[in-house]
């Protein structure tokens, strides 16, 4: 095979160093030597980014062949995603860094699409057509590095047999939350020995108790958000054991001292003084800041019981952003109880950096 990639480019030299550690986990010569071909194509002039005119860029006159690699050559993925986590690791990883979990979406047209259907559209902030993949980027210092993405298979896809088939969806695939994706994309990243000090999220994760917990459980420092009508307890609330009443059934469960209310209730409850402004990066009209507030809470995420209320459950700090415009925005984070203000800040809004890579 006598196809090469064109050296008519500065950064040749380069992308070949950096492909190396990638194309050796590919078994075959044709696969090592198609897949520079195709990332040449991607990364390369031209708005259409398909087979045929990537071809005609790269390697006139053999889409057939640059189209076999990518439809039809059988390569595993995984070997790939392990080499990509490692290389993220060495260029970005340390006690510092921050795994940033995110969704991005592919706005599609039609209906066929493995995953497609009407949803949340975060590039168009909006309903719409199109395909959710859950992301995860390892960041320090600003500098992101996309490091993992898993398609989000919608629960009636996932259960619609005909369409499975027809876009040939394997059986193995079945659905799952995206909190379960994420959660599983994290410890790939952990066994891969990949350094992070924190995990942040949105609220659309943040939100779930079980991606909290699944976050806990696997003793990861992490700073989510969280919508308003969360339900938290005061950190001091205590379980009080009911007496047995003298005719009917004992209550099955203890009683709060005080009842649960959304997290709005308890920041009003700290009145605007406990608003106080920071600071916590340079942007490129001067330093960036809002005013915050926090207060140590314990989150209503224990067991249920009678009316749809929940015991408390993990204590963890509860910050409120007031931004200029005056919008709200509510976060959880399980730092230690005599963490610095600023350092919980700073922690939430390090999420930035993942919009910047995605």
């Amino acid at each position: 095979m006598d196809t090469t990639i064109s050296t008519g480019t500065e950064w040749h030299e380069d992308f070949q160093e950096w492909l190396q550690p990638f194309l050796a986990v590919f078994r075959r010569s044709e696969q090592r030597c198609w897949a520079p071909l195709y990332l040449q194509g991607l990364l390369g002039a031209g708005a259409r980014k398909s087979v045929e005119p990537m071809a005609e860029r790269v390697c006139p006159g053999q889409t057939q062949q640059l189209h076999h690699f990518v439809s039809t050559s059988p390569w595993s993925t995984a070997p790939l995603e392990q080499v990509l986590r490692k290389t993220a690791d060495a260029l970005v990883g340390g006690k510092d860094a921050a795994l940033i979990v995110d969704d991005t979406a592919l706005p599609k047209q039609g209906k066929h699409s493995v995953g497609v259907k009407r949803q949340h559209c975060g590039v168009l902030g909006k309903q719409a057509n199109c395909q959710v993949l859950v992301s995860l980027t390892l960041a320090r210092k600003e500098v992101p590095v996309p490091i993992a993405l898993r398609l989000y298979l919608p629960e009636d896809w996932a259960q619609d047999q005909t369409r499975r088939a027809a876009a040939k969806v394997p059986e193995s695939l079945g659905f799952e939350t995206k909190g379960d994706i994420a959660l599983a994309q994290i410890d790939a990243t952990l066994a891969d020995g990949v350094r992070f000090g924190m995990v942040l999220a949105d609220a659309g994760y943040g939100s779930s108790a079980g991606f909290r917990a699944g976050l806990t459980q696997r003793g990861l420092r992490w700073a989510v958000g969280v919508q308003p009508t969360q339900k938290v307890y005061p950190a001091d609330v205590r379980l009080d054991v009911p007496a047995d009443p003298p005719v009917g059934r004992p209550a099955k469960h203890p009683r709060p001292s005080v009842p649960s209310v959304s997290v709005v209730q308890m920041i009003e409850t700290l009145g605007s003084k406990a608003l106080r402004r920071c600071s916590w990066r340079g942007g490129t009209k001067g330093m960036l800041s809002a005013r915050f507030a926090a207060v140590r809470v314990c989150v209503a995420d224990g067991a249920l019981v009678s009316h749809w209320q929940h015991l408390p459950g993990q204590a963890a700090w509860l910050v409120c952003e007031v931004r200029s415009s005056g919008e709200r925005k509510y976060y959880f984070t399980n730092h230690p109880a005599d963490t610095p203000r600023i350092t919980l800040v700073r922690a939430i809004k390090a999420r930035w950096a993942c919009e910047q890579a995605l």
